[in-house]
């Protein structure tokens, strides 16, 4: 038995799977800062912290002539969403129901994954996270409503970079407001602006909610740093005679190393 407590749920192996299979549809999609940034891990549910290579001084020893210093390290957050699913709904997946009702999940993935996506693109002071989009040194390049003008944003982004010493390829993290407009949009001669976009960056756009507008980041590895001690998984935590309840739960740490490498385009 490990610390999700699944072995207590009434839940058959059968439901699991069906609870897994659709948390994982949900979190790959909404999972977006993910696709943008190094991953580490997992790491599993004993890591407690990241290590920044960094120490700070004591002020005092208990012994003269002895100098000392504390190491510093990044705390992972350990994040939590719970929900509650229908036994009624969990042994209709044992008789071969296909439309089963796991909406309580479905919202619960896209709420967790909000709250990390928030996490690295924006930041988290209370956890010790500084978004990328806020570290970025650089000016912002404001999007406008015009999609006509995206396209001379987008590069505006790219050439900050490139001026920098940034190297690509690019990826686009979009709001969903944002990237519906730019999937909306054909340029003159019926071009897709989604297809221009990507010859701009020679990487993805992202759909990522929790962006405001749009931030350009670098791919070239090593800038973005998300560490994963226990990946998102479902746990056990109590039932009644009507309903399970469980939980989503992941712990991690994000940090910038290069804040030179992201241009925030937030919507005007």
């Amino acid at each position: 038995m490990n610390h999700l407590l699944r072995e207590l749920a009434p839940v058959t192996d059968r439901a699991w799977e069906e609870i897994e299979e659709e948390a994982r549809s949900q979190l790959v999609v909404s999972l977006a800062a993910r696709k943008l940034v190094d991953f580490s891990g997992p790491h599993g549910w004993e890591r407690s912290a990241t290590n920044l290579g960094r120490t700070e001084p004591l002020p005092a020893t208990p012994v003269d002539g002895v100098d000392a210093r504390r190491r510093r390290v990044l705390p992972l957050v350990e994040s939590r969403a719970f929900f509650s699913l229908s036994r009624a709904e969990l042994e209709a997946v044992d008789r071969g129901a296909q439309d089963v009702d796991l909406d309580a999940l479905a919202q619960v993935a896209r709420r967790i994954a909000l709250a990390e996506n928030t996490a690295v693109f924006n930041g988290w002071p209370e956890a010790g996270i500084t978004g990328l989009a806020q570290a970025s040194p650089h000016d912002q390049v404001p999007l406008t409503e015009d999609m006509s003008a995206c396209p001379r944003h987008v590069a505006e982004a790219v050439e900050v970079l490139l001026r920098a010493g940034i190297e690509g390829p690019y990826g686009l993290a979009l709001g969903p407001t944002v990237y519906r407009r730019v999937i909306e949009t054909t340029e003159h001669g019926g071009y897709p602006l989604f297809d221009h976009l990507r010859k701009i960056l020679a990487g993805p756009l992202v759909w990522a909610p929790g962006v405001d507008g749009g931030v350009v980041v670098s791919l070239r590895g090593g800038d973005f740093l998300f560490e994963c001690g226990q990946d998102l998984a479902v746990g056990y935590h109590a039932h009644d005679a009507d309903s399970v309840h469980l939980y989503l739960v992941e712990t991690f740490s994000f940090r910038v190393a290069t804040p030179e490498a992201a241009v925030a385009l937030p919507s005007r």
